[in-house]
């Protein structure tokens, strides 16, 4: 049996014994490397959800979304893509919006809604209901809202492309949200 050591730099911990074979069902690379060596070294309780944007970054984005209590937190902004948790309140919603030059996705973790897109802020003719595990895509130029009709918070992540709030944006509430995108 081989033991292959590696550094750890997110943790104070060198030189530690690792067995591939057994943990991993396969031998390690000659080199001594995992193939995939996890960046959640940290339990999610212990990370702060916050924008590690331009770093490469892993996260379970599952429990993220749902430990995230904030109506957005950006959790990776790059260039050419965004990466944000969210949590509706009951009754809520994430507010009817169009992004002429976004591309959006959502995926709902946890909770219940309705989904409502159309061509016009008034005619919002396609509505479907989303629970969870749903994926959501809406194309730019397409007006669309995403109301919880769950009996607790609608908790989702969503993918910009591109970016469509600041480098670290964090709004607690629907409110908050408002007031920074009418500056």
């Amino acid at each position: 049996m081989h033991h292959y050591y590696y550094t750890c730099p997110y943790m104070n911990y060198t030189n530690l014994p690792i067995d591939y074979t057994r943990q991993y069902g396969y031998p390690a690379y000659p080199h001594g490397y995992a193939p995939f060596v996890p960046n959640d070294h940290l339990p999610l309780e212990e990370t702060r959800l916050k924008d590690y944007g331009k770093q490469p970054y892993v996260i379970n984005i599952e429990e993220a979304a749902k430990r995230n209590n904030n109506f957005r937190t950006a959790i990776w902004t790059g260039d050419n893509l965004q990466v944000t948790v969210m949590s509706i309140p009951v009754g809520g919603d994430v507010g009817l919006e169009v992004h002429p030059d976004v591309d959006q996705f959502l995926r709902i973790e946890e909770g219940h809604g309705v989904v409502q897109m159309g061509n016009t802020e008034s005619n919002l003719n396609f509505q479907r209901q989303v629970t969870e595990d749903y994926a959501i895509m809406v194309p730019a130029g397409k007006w669309h809202n995403l109301i919880n009709t769950g009996n607790k918070p609608l908790k989702l992540y969503t993918i910009y492309a591109p970016p469509e709030h600041p480098f670290g944006t964090i709004h607690r509430t629907q409110e908050e949200s408002m007031a920074a995108e009418n500056y």
